[in-house]
């Protein structure tokens, strides 16, 4: 095999390995093969690779400046694999030969794998780039969707549907886990008292593997098979059915592997069943219900990251018995004994099956992902601790973070990269940029001017607006022509942005209660404001699609037309553009509803400012000059007081510190007090809430603390 050869077959394994999404020079150069094919094929290497013939492949190798391209990003790939001066060598060997797994019903990695419904999958792949940076021993544990999650359509009536498309794994940067004989690997659980098989799906994260199980088999039932069908897809019968499917199928998935974790992570309740099936080992080799319980307990760890209660997996008596009877068998207990085990009061047989109170029951350690958070969690939990006052239910935090090199844009991260050349020889951009010293040359006017900042703005600004105008490029119902939005959205105006999960308790719609105020403040043409929105509901949250559908109808048939718009099909891609080009990022939970929030966090380092409620992770980021707060740090009982105070609140600060500021301009026309807000944004807030911080807090106080 020669040079040639030997790069392609080099390339094709980079391209099956996620690293490449928060590496700049290797998505460059899957773009360059084929522009448009990454640009309909969501940004995906292996589809890209795979529209090119090995013949193509080759000619465009004996270019020297391409061929010097390619060798240049294989080797910043192989030399980050093989890279043993990582953080973890020399604070974590420990967990070198004995990873964490880490369970999760959903990994969000890039837009080219969409089987993540929000935000915890979102946290869950971020989490895994981390590890992989930090050099970890980690392995992560889901399932396949073949669906996905699903696409997002607007109807003629504003009103969200769903549909699904199917994924291709020839497709996708995964690989089928084989033996070693190349033979797949199946393994197999109880459900209902039946056999459920699965194989399995291995995506390589950098260093880490992430394994996805996968029940669509021709061996087992339809409905069986269905359990990997959609993300969060069913009823409650299918939600027992995955939640058994990824706690115990993960653990003797894990166990065929060879893998012995140090550590069983559990992301959310969705994954305790996991306790039951350690259990069931322990007492195969002779431990007794109670020792196992213990036993088992030392080794699991569990962060939860939902402040209702509402919002916890639970299941009846009947459900448990028709779906999760074998237990018994396997734990040797009684169904009240093994119920108990999932209830607040072991001794009431009408109360459900509640996972969260599994995994509770089940770990070492739990945590909520910020301050605020950990104490609503306390207080929400304490009837399961009767003999410990709130504050002293043992529940701590750890605040989220999000992975930075990840999420910056391709414009904003070759800025960065450029600025940093100046101060760092290290090619090694996942180190150098998650340095606290380098965040703070922001404040250092020497190091990057104001006129430099606003300038990133404006350019970031303008692709966000170019990228909107293009989705809604959309097909008008009465006839064949196609709507111009060429001139929509001002390059000029303050741009505040709204992203998410359009869940009732975000309140998407709180701004527009000044509905009348607002259109003269949109329509002053010497400081304009325009908004854009872009999120889901779920497909069966009727109330978030009445949201959706009220502000897609201000959007078009109000005095906010041209100074509102709503981004269709939210997903990976469609964020990074608005956290990077948006002016403000707005957020406006009916506190304290938002465990953490994350996609504030993504905004910092593309200038962007954040004015939120001080919920989540902004209760503990915001420090009076690093973006703007709406209201106090106070709770109110009457939720429709609070939704009115916390909307009056919102429109004071738009009117009288947000726009006052923006458009405060000097006589170069540069807002020199905005710009400052932005210094310290990135300064205060960027490494402070990246993934690296929080992995590696997880480790010095959870992983490592037995």
């Amino acid at each position: 095999m020669n040079r040639i050869e030997k790069n392609i077959v080099r390339l094709n394994s980079l391209a099956r390995n996620l690293w490449w999404t928060w590496n700049q020079d290797a998505q460059d150069l899957f773009e360059s093969l084929s522009p448009r094919a990454w640009q309909n094929l969501y940004h995906n290497a292996v589809a890209v690779m795979r529209e090119l013939s090995n013949e193509e492949l080759h000619a465009r190798m004996l270019d020297n400046e391409f061929s010097d391209l390619v060798e240049s990003v294989l080797s910043q790939f192989e030399d980050y694999l093989k890279d043993s001066d990582t953080w973890a060598a020399s604070n974590a060997k420990d967990l070198a030969d004995n990873p964490v797994a880490y369970f999760s019903a959903e990994f969000g990695f890039h837009e080219t794998l969409p089987i993540a419904a929000g935000g915890l999958g979102m946290l869950a792949g971020d989490h895994t780039k981390s590890a992989s940076d930090l050099g970890l021993g980690f392995v992560g544990i889901s399932l396949f969707y073949r669906e996905g999650y699903f696409q997002q359509s607007i109807n003629k009536d504003n009103w969200q549907t769903e549909y699904y498309s199917l994924l291709d794994p020839i497709n996708l940067p995964l690989d089928p886990l084989l033996d070693v004989e190349g033979n797949p690997v199946f393994c197999e659980v109880e459900i209902a008292n039946e056999s459920v098989q699965f194989c399995v799906w291995k995506v390589n994260v950098g260093r880490c593997s992430v394994y996805l199980i996968d029940a669509n088999l021709e061996a087992n039932k339809p409905h069986f098979r269905d359990l990997t069908k959609s993300v969060y897809g069913g009823d409650n019968s299918t939600r027992i059915m995955q939640e058994i499917l990824l706690g115990v199928g993960g653990v003797r998935l894990l166990r065929k592997l060879g893998i012995m974790p140090s550590l069983f992570h559990m992301n959310e309740g969705h994954a305790a069943f996991l306790v039951l099936e350690l259990m069931k080992e322990r007492i195969e080799i002779g431990d007794g219900f109670n020792e196992a319980f213990l036993k088992v307990k030392s080794q699991c760890l569990f962060t939860t990251h939902t402040p209702v209660p509402a919002g916890h997996d639970r299941f009846s008596p009947a459900l448990m018995d028709s779906a999760a009877r074998h237990f018994c068998d396997q734990l040797k207990v009684r169904a009240d004994e093994l119920l108990a085990l999932g209830r607040v009061d072991p001794s009431d047989s009408n109360e459900d099956f509640c996972m969260t109170v599994l995994a509770l029951k089940g770990s070492r350690a739990a945590n909520g992902v910020s301050e605020l958070h950990g104490v609503v969690s306390r207080e929400m939990w304490s009837s399961l601790y009767p003999n410990n006052l709130a504050s002293e239910v043992p529940i701590g935090h750890i605040t989220n973070g999000i992975h930075l090199i990840g999420w910056m844009k391709g414009t904003a991260r070759k800025y960065w990269r450029h600025k940093l050349e100046r101060v760092s020889s290290n090619s090694d951009w996942s180190k150098e940029f998650v340095k606290p010293e380098f965040w703070a040359l922001a404040e250092d006017t020497s190091f990057i001017t104001d006129e430099e900042i606003w300038s990133l703005r404006y350019r970031l600004r303008r692709e966000l607006i170019e990228f909107s105008r293009r989705k809604l490029h959309v097909h008008d119902k009465k006839g064949n022509d196609f709507i111009s939005f060429d001139h929509l959205l001002n390059p000029d105006a303050l741009t505040i942005g709204f992203a998410r999960r359009f869940a009732t308790y975000k309140r998407a719609p709180l701004i527009f209660d000044h509905f009348e105020s607002l259109v003269r403040i949109v329509k002053n043409i010497n400081q304009p404001v325009q908004f854009i929105f872009a999120g889901k509901a779920h497909p069966r949250d009727d109330e978030g699609k009445k949201l959706i559908q009220k502000i897609i109808h201000l959007s078009k048939n109000s005095d906010l037309k041209s100074h509102l718009v709503f981004l269709e099909n939210y997903d990976v891609h469609v964020a990074r553009q608005m956290v990077s080009g948006c002016d403000v990022w707005l957020n406006n939970p009916r506190r304290p509803l938002e465990a953490s929030g994350t996609s504030g966090m993504k905004t910092t380092v593309h200038g962007c400012l954040n004015m939120s409620i001080l919920d989540g992770w902004w209760r503990e980021g915001f420090d009076g000059t690093n973006g703007f707060s709406i209201g106090s740090d106070t709770n109110l009982e009457d939720t429709e007081e609070q939704d009115r105070i916390d909307s009056e609140n919102l429109y004071n600060v738009l009117c009288n510190e947000v726009i006052p500021c923006f458009y405060d301009r000097d006589v170069n026309g540069i807002p020199r007090a905005w710009i400052a807000k932005i210094r310290r944004s990135m300064a205060t807030l960027a490494v402070k809430y990246d993934t690296t911080r929080m992995v590696r807090d997880y480790t010095k106080i959870y992983y490592l603390n037995k």
